[in-house]
């Protein structure tokens, strides 16, 4: 079994800790030993949310080290920028174009980063990077809170897992009553990556 590393970045609110639980349970269910850490931060205010995520034949830490993750799960545009630094030569960037401005750039007068200047740093960093309309899809179903099922489905697409296990996954981590919503937005995000 190869050994697959996630850290996935977001803001508060939008579902960063339910999407790692989601893959944290696709990879046992691959059969893989699986290994999840979390960093809520100011989480309530607005504030970064990560969650490192490991598959392998035995892990050992739920930590991954700088330069050794696989996949940046990025669910606010300018959030997997803060991580480069632990994305692995040759890894790859999947994320939401969708921008939370945060109190300390709106309130300070700073600026938020065009996002011209950021796709150009992904690219240059990254082998590949998957810009995913996650918000704007969920938004099209009827609820924006799907975003981080739709970029996980997106994810999906990259990884040889088959879709009946994500599915699963979704099912058992995803509340009953949007339950038919996420896994519309799944298959949708998958889209995206899987041709």
């Amino acid at each position: 079994m190869k050994d697959i590393n996630f850290l996935v970045a977001g803001v508060g609110g939008q579902g960063a800790i339910l999407a790692s639980n989601v893959l944290a349970a696709v990879g046992m269910m691959s059969g893989y030993d699986v290994k999840k850490s979390e960093v809520h931060g100011m989480s309530q205010r607005g504030g970064s949310v990560t969650s490192h995520v490991r598959w392998g034949e035995k892990v050992r830490s739920p930590l991954i080290e700088d330069g050794k993750v696989d996949y940046i799960v990025g669910l606010e545009r300018l959030e997997p920028m803060r991580y480069l630094q632990a994305l692995r030569p040759g890894g790859t960037i999947v994320l939401d174009p969708h921008a939370i401005i945060p109190i300390t750039v709106s309130s300070w007068g700073q600026t938020y980063p065009p996002e011209e200047v950021e796709r150009e740093i992904l690219e240059k960093v990254a082998e590949s990077v998957f810009w995913i309309p996650g918000v704007e899809i969920a938004q099209s179903l009827g609820n924006a809170k799907a975003a981080n099922v739709v970029i996980l489905g997106a994810l999906s697409g990259l990884l040889d897992v088959p879709e009946e296990i994500w599915l699963q996954a979704v099912e058992r981590m995803v509340p009953r009553k949007v339950l038919e919503l996420n896994l519309k937005a799944f298959v949708r995000g998958k889209e995206l990556t899987a041709e």
